[in-house]
């Protein structure tokens, strides 16, 4: 009973210090771009927001989704570790680097869709939802096929609730066990220096027009984690550099990454 009344009470208290954070209208976006860029500034506890509405607006997750599907699976012992090597199903797919069985820790470098498909396959649907309950994240809505709903909907979310989940994550005030947010950290690591290191996870969202572009991820310096997210309009594939070239230009202008990372 004590330890479900100190969940509650995490739970309680998380949600209302990200829900109170003050937000600071800021510039990093090119001018007239069709997109939205949220950045957590911890040391004055504020959200930098570029995009106005649009950042409250809510999206398909896409595979930016892969993060959470990633902490659920751990938790629910659905995979004992990200290097559990899981079967990609043996069916043609859109890209030949998904076309093999592979672990969590390779699958959520290439962003491999099959193998996180096989993974929601294994928590199931109702922990699956349980879950994303207990995590509050973005609009809790699945459906009723576990496999498909981070990609087509109904499951969306939005810019600032995207830093607020990862806010709560990184602070360790959501019912995650810290090993599993350490095994997350490291296989979401993208580039690191002597004074920091740089995590995110892409996603597109091809379920709608126009489809949508997501990085979300953190910058962590010590102890001090900085999560951030960017959605953008894209036509097609060939747009996809420009969600983290926006991503950085972002994070350069604001003072969080270094101009020459």
């Amino acid at each position: 009973m004590r330890s479900l009344l100190t969940t509650v009470l995490l739970l309680a208290g998380s949600r209302a210090s990200a829900a109170a954070a003050p937000r600071v209208a800021v510039t990093c976006l090119p001018p007239g771009a069709a997109a939205t860029f949220v950045l957590l500034d911890p040391q004055h506890g504020r959200l930098q927001v570029d995009g106005g509405a649009r950042a409250d607006r809510r999206y398909s997750p896409a595979s930016t989704f892969k993060l959470v599907n990633t902490l659920i699976g751990l938790e629910t012992g659905a995979v004992d570790s990200v290097d559990q090597v899981l079967p990609y199903g043996g069916q043609p797919q859109p890209r030949p680097e998904w076309q093999h069985d592979m672990s969590l820790r390779e699958a959520i470098r290439v962003s491999a869709v099959p193998i996180y498909q096989e993974l929601a396959r294994r928590i199931g649907l109702a922990r699956m939802t349980a879950m994303l309950r207990r995590l509050d994240y973005g609009n809790g809505e699945i459906g009723s096929v576990v496999d498909r709903f981070w990609l087509q909907g109904p499951l969306a979310i939005s810019a600032v609730e995207q830093v607020q989940f990862l806010d709560r994550l990184l602070r360790q005030a959501l019912p995650l066990r810290p090993a599993h947010v350490e095994a997350l950290e490291a296989i979401t690591l993208q580039a690191e220096s002597a004074d920091h290191a740089l995590h995110y996870k892409t996603g597109w969202s091809t379920a709608t027009r126009p489809q949508i572009g997501w990085v979300v991820g953190w910058l962590r310096r010590g102890d001090q984690r900085q999560p951030f997210a960017l959605n953008m309009d894209i036509a097609g594939e060939e747009q996809l550099p420009q969600r983290w070239a926006l991503a950085r230009r972002c994070l350069v202008a604001l003072g969080a990454l270094p101009d020459g990372d």
